[in-house]
């Protein structure tokens, strides 16, 4: 028998970053989501807390491969 098993976890990650001084808040915004889909974050990101959300189970039917010879 097999079966597929679905977990699903929600990841919260910190960057601590240094942003800098004298841009708006909508500056600050774009200036994080650019270095975050450049990928320069990513690196810089800690798992900070996981929290399961579900987990799920399905039973997969094996079909025998039975051949006539």
């Amino acid at each position: 028998m097999k079966v597929i098993v679905t977990v699903v976890e929600k990841i919260i990650s910190e960057a601590h970053i240094d942003i800098p001084n004298g841009l708006n808040q909508s500056a600050i915004k774009e200036h994080i989501v650019d270095r975050y889909n450049t990928g320069e974050m990513q690196t810089e990101m800690n798992i900070f807390q996981v929290d399961f959300q579900s987990i799920s189970a399905r039973i997969v039917q094996e079909q025998s491969d039975a051949k006539s010879a």
